[in-house]
């Protein structure tokens, strides 16, 4: 059944609350759901411990599996609309040569236990610092904590779990959005929801946080609208198209980042809202930027599960867009040509959607490039009063 989305509240200003108040309103069911995926995390955590323990206490020498983080091992599902990993595993078995890394395998779980038991979390270079006191379990290197965090990752994500439910927060910044959108963000401590309007950020805008799990919205937009560059999202939000289209503006900021594209997966999910992908019209806006936004990637296709959004339809730049608004243009490069003639050939996205194939060929015998703010020829809000408003009008006709 089709979640309900919750209109706006008007703008009139509220009388004040006490604090907590808005738990009654919905944040007990989110601090519930939150606590859950808690518990179910510490418990496979315990669940993986505890079977290295046993296979000890039998005198035999324990092993972790983890999936084989490689294009080879990914296969692509129309229905599903992401890549997934394969059944391929690496094992890791405690030996004289191996105690090391097994080691700090397990006291990397450890310390994700400890950041849900106490509410906490740490991005990649906090842990690689926790280690220093693990004596000889120690990191000399932060690539090394990252390589054993990422393969901690491929291990819980089998069963459903992200680096964010195991506290383990990415070090970067997630994009801007505006538009009919209210977050509701629950207070760490007190669990009290704050209501954030996206509204009301003047000529900017909110700023997504490094992990969204905890987040819930109320909206009645008809669409997400996911903006490759920030100059196009900057005039967008400033002429507030975000209100005569009643849509959401997403600024991704190039290829979006793990938190950008889960906040999105969820209001995709929890609102039942269609996302559509507007980027630069050349074989990196398409093969990198969309393609990881909607399907994700083979290197790590274990996160396809939680951050992609299989939905995502592509609005522009077209090739065809090129030709129909006659737009200035650039020489594809050596390497804009590999990056196309390797998507045709390599990726199974492009290989299922014959459209895909149909406009990356088209791109290809063009021989250029457009960028987004190309439509400016026409004027600076052409964007806005000319070609989305056409796009718009004809969904259907948006390339999957």
């Amino acid at each position: 059944m089709a979640a309900k989305k919750t209109p706006k509240k008007p703008a009139t200003p509220a009388a004040p609350k006490a604090p907590g108040a808005a738990m009654a309103a919905g944040g007990e069911k989110v601090v519930a759901r939150n606590k859950a995926l808690d518990e179910t995390t510490v418990r496979l955590i315990r669940d993986a411990a505890s079977d290295v323990h046993g296979e000890i206490r039998r005198e035999k020498k324990p092993d972790l599996a983890f999936p084989v983080r490689a294009l080879g091992n990914v296969t692509y599902s129309d229905k599903k609309g992401y890549f997934e990993i394969g059944r391929q595993k690496k094992v890791r078995t405690l030996t004289v040569n191996t105690v090391k890394s097994f080691a700090q395998t397990l006291r990397m779980m450890g310390l994700s236990k400890e950041l849900i038991e106490n509410n906490d979390f740490a991005t990649k270079r906090d842990a690689y610092y926790q280690s220093k006191n693990w004596d000889e379990a120690r990191f000399d290197e932060q690539t090394e904590s990252d390589t054993v965090m990422d393969d901690i990752e491929a291990l819980f994500s089998v069963r459903g779990v992200s680096r964010e439910q195991l506290r383990f927060v990415p070090d970067e910044h997630g994009g801007a959005v505006a538009g009919n959108l209210v977050v509701l963000d629950p207070d760490r401590e007190t669990g009290a929801i704050e209501r954030i309007d996206c509204t009301r950020f003047g000529s900017g805008a909110y700023s997504i946080p490094s992990t969204v799990e905890h987040l819930s919205f109320e909206t009645d937009a008809k669409f997400v609208l996911a903006i490759e560059t920030g100059g196009v999202f900057q005039r967008l939000q400033s002429h507030k198209f975000w209100q005569t289209a009643n849509c959401i503006l997403v600024s991704m900021a190039g290829v979006p980042t793990r938190a950008t594209r889960r906040f999105i997966r969820k209001l995709s999910d929890e609102c039942r809202m269609p996302v559509y992908a507007f980027v630069d019209c050349d074989p990196y806006g398409i093969s990198n930027i969309y393609r990881t936004l909607k399907v994700g990637s083979g290197n790590a296709a274990h996160l396809s599960q939680f951050f992609c959004v299989p939905h995502a339809r592509y609005l522009g730049v077209t090739p065809q867009d090129i030709t129909d608004y006659r737009l200035p243009t650039h020489p594809l490069q050596d390497v804009d040509v590999k990056r196309a003639k390797d998507a045709l050939k390599n990726d199974p996205f492009f290989q299922t959607h014959k459209p895909w194939r149909k406009a990356i060929d088209q791109l290809l015998q063009m021989g250029v490039r457009a960028e987004q703010q190309a439509l400016a020829k026409w004027g600076l809000n052409y964007v806005i009063d000319e070609y989305l408003p056409r796009k718009l009008a004809h969904p259907e006709q948006f390339l999957p």
